[in-house]
């Protein structure tokens, strides 16, 4: 049966080919990206598949009011969402801070998808699925960083921190829903695959991206994840795994999502 599916960062890289996937196994995508022309020529270079169809959303990520004008339209045009994936990732840029003052790590990897999920959470059911990518770079969250309050000079550290954070709110997420929600799952899609993040980050190929987008599929429409909300697969392994020790902390789980939810607030922001 035929699923409705929002993928964000689906212009390139792991999202443009997990795109394909779904559309190629009849499903309607909702494919986002940033840059308008861009994202008109992928839409058109997908629609060319005679299985499934998509349709295509822009909007900037790290401008929370995007963020949004984004949940809106989807709002606005679906009463039902079957999968969102969270794929959309900032890793190495010449601009850390965003008009906020705030790393654009934190915010495009942590913060946007947090706040479009909970705002298209009223169309999803306890059927659905949210997918969160995470990574194999996990460090623990300096709270301070994240609200704006200190800056990293170091990407990769900046970068670990947000794969952390959304490794710890999907999980937080996960248990305060139960069994009334959509199930939520983060995914170590596998290291260094050839990506442009891995290539503009560490200079390097990259291992076969197919292995990222085929885990992305899976975690999005087999029924072997359902049960498995606020797990955490690291495709590194093949497997569910164990995230970084402080993910696995409720109490430091919970005082990230306050820390979040302040931080969300203080901008004017309600989720």
């Amino acid at each position: 049966m035929s699923k409705t599916i929002l993928l964000t960062g689906a212009t390139d890289g792991i999202g443009l080919i997990t795109a394909e996937k779904l559309i190629n196994l009849g499903h309607h995508v909702l494919i986002h990206g940033r840059n308008p022309e861009k994202l008109n020529t992928v839409k058109g270079k997908l629609a060319v598949s005679n299985s499934g169809s998509v349709e295509s959303f822009q909007a900037d990520l790290s401008n929370f009011s995007e963020v949004e004008k984004l949940a809106t339209e989807i709002t606005e045009k679906y009463q039902h969402l079957d999968v969102l994936i969270n794929n959309a990732g900032v890793y190495k840029t010449d601009s850390p801070l965003t008009n906020n003052n705030l790393d654009v790590r934190f915010v495009v990897n942590t913060l946007a998808p947090y706040l479009l999920t909970k705002q298209l959470l009223p169309l999803m059911d306890n059927t659905g699925r949210v997918i969160n990518l995470s990574s194999a770079a996990q460090e623990s969250v300096d709270l301070d960083v994240m609200a704006g309050k200190r800056q990293l000079k170091e990407q990769f550290s900046a970068y670990g921190q947000s794969k952390l954070a959304i490794t710890m709110w999907s999980k937080h997420l996960a248990y305060s829903l139960g069994d009334s929600g959509p199930a939520i799952l983060t995914v170590n899609p596998g290291s260094l695959l050839a990506s442009k993040m891995v290539k503009e980050g560490f200079g390097v190929e990259g291992k076969d991206i197919n292995i990222g987008a085929d885990i992305l599929v899976r975690t999005g429409l087999s029924d072997e994840f359902s049960q498995a909300s606020g797990e955490y697969f690291d495709n590194d392994i093949g497997e569910l795994s164990q995230p970084h020790p402080d993910a696995l902390d409720t109490g430091k789980c919970k005082g990230l999502v306050l820390a979040m939810e302040d931080l969300l607030e203080s901008l004017e922001i309600h989720l």
